[in-house]
């Protein structure tokens, strides 16, 4: 007798793969029906799955440690020497065909037929109607488990699967029925205005929509007295008037301080190969609003550059924004983002990570607000600084000890002026 094969069964919850822990057998273990044989991993939970052939081992498909994809093949059994395999072979087949591939054995069902409110499907052609004393056999427990989901009582259904089995189609055509009418199409309004989503707003649409779709995004933020970097920045100003250092600026030099003291936040994922890729220069992007939309220029290596020298930087690339003069060069390849949305004169916001980068500052408008200093309650310049991060690339601490460092760089500035 050829051996049997045991396919990954269907572990519910739409799972697709799952990797295998451990085997609890080896070849030329003798194995009986029902009996667990391996302990999987899925994105859920760790599952023990039993084998539903008795026999001996013959092959393991699949090493510990690695991913095996739903339906691939997981153990073969020499059925030989099995006096009882004939019976568990056939409903190990019978499974197979319930509607969602293999699935996990030691599935029952009752045997009272019961009444309910929602339709019953019509009976597949040569298909024969369950018996008045006994309800249709559910084998799959995806397949059950739809029909709990969607109230659908699976005694009232006329199964069209071998052997009075209802199979997924069965349950879905029972769904689609019960379903209410679908909802009428909006109709246009008459003085309603359509704008075409082209160039560079179809660009960033593309982008954010992309970001919210693969990253898990998360938000932290924090006030900060940013009284003294107020100062600091009028200070240099009186020095050299002809300087073109602002508050982006600033705040620019101390994202690039930060990420050196926190290299994990400039970074990507790489979905496809699984890693998560840091990288060694700062190619610091800032987002500027102009006539045609929002754009997010790169200033390539910030870390090289000195606090003059950024400040030129982020505004030659401003100035050639608003004037439609960006290469595409100037709008790829960042690392990190900065987000001024205080110029709006807005307080917070939760932005959206700029596609494939890990992480955005946003830093909000700087006004005066009472803060507690010295015990006392004094005037000061106070702005929510707010920090977006892929949950992917790290947690909380990382993300809070960058932000906390940001915040007490914008309170104490003289620490990074060392340098300038």
């Amino acid at each position: 007798m050829s051996d049997t094969i045991f396919r990954l069964p269907d572990l519910g919850e739409g799972l697709t793969e799952a990797e295998i822990l451990e085997w609890k057998v080896s070849v030329g273990d003798v194995v009986t029906v029902d009996q667990v044989v391996v302990e999987v991993e899925t994105a859920k939970a760790a599952v023990e799955v039993p084998v539903p052939i008795a026999g001996t081992v013959a092959n393991l498909h699949a090493e510990a440690g690695s991913v095996v994809t739903v339906g691939a093949p997981l153990i073969s059994v020499d059925a030989g020497s099995a006096p009882r395999n004939g019976a568990a072979a056939e409903r190990y087949r019978e499974e197979e065909r319930a509607g969602s591939g293999n699935v996990l054995v030691g599935y029952g069902t009752t045997t009272k037929t019961r009444r309910s409110r929602r339709p019953a499907t019509r009976p597949a052609a040569g298909a024969a109607a369950p018996s008045r004393d006994e309800t249709p056999r559910v084998i799959s427990p995806v397949v059950r488990r739809l029909a709990k989901d969607h109230g659908i009582d699976v005694a009232a259904l006329i199964p069209s699967g071998p052997g009075g089995v209802v199979l997924r189609k069965d349950v879905e055509q029972a769904i689609t029925a019960a379903a209410p009418p679908a909802a009428r199409p909006r109709e246009p309004e008459a003085d309603e205005v359509r704008i075409p989503l082209k160039g560079v707003r179809r660009t960033m649409a593309d982008r954010v929509s992309r970001s919210r779709r693969e990253i898990p995004d998360a938000t932290t933020w924090v006030d900060a007295d940013a009284t003294r970097l107020v100062k600091l920045k009028r200070n240099i100003q009186r020095a050299d008037p002809g300087a073109r250092v602002g508050m982006l600026a600033l705040f620019a030099r101390i994202c690039v301080a930060g990420l050196r003291r926190f290299p994990e936040l400039n970074a990507r994922v790489d979905v496809e190969r699984h890693e998560i890729v840091q990288v060694p220069r700062v190619h610091l992007g800032f987002a500027a609003q102009t006539d045609r939309g929002l754009v997010v220029p790169v200033v390539r290596d910030a870390q090289r550059l000195t606090l003059a020298e950024l400040g030129a930087e982020l505004a030659r690339l401003t100035d050639e924004a608003r004037e439609g003069r960006l290469s595409p060069d100037d709008l790829t390849g960042g690392t990190f983002t900065l987000n001024n949305y205080g110029v709006f004169g807005v307080d917070g916001s939760t932005p959206i990570i700029n596609h494939p980068e890990a992480a955005m500052l946003g830093v909000g408008r700087i006004a005066e607000k009472p803060w507690v200093r010295k015990g006392k309650v004094r005037p000061r310049q106070v702005a929510q600084l707010s920090f977006t991060f892929d949950h992917r690339v790290c947690d909380g601490a990382v993300a809070g000890g960058f932000l906390r460092f940001v915040a007490d760089c914008a309170e104490h500035p003289e620490t990074l002026i060392t340098n300038l």
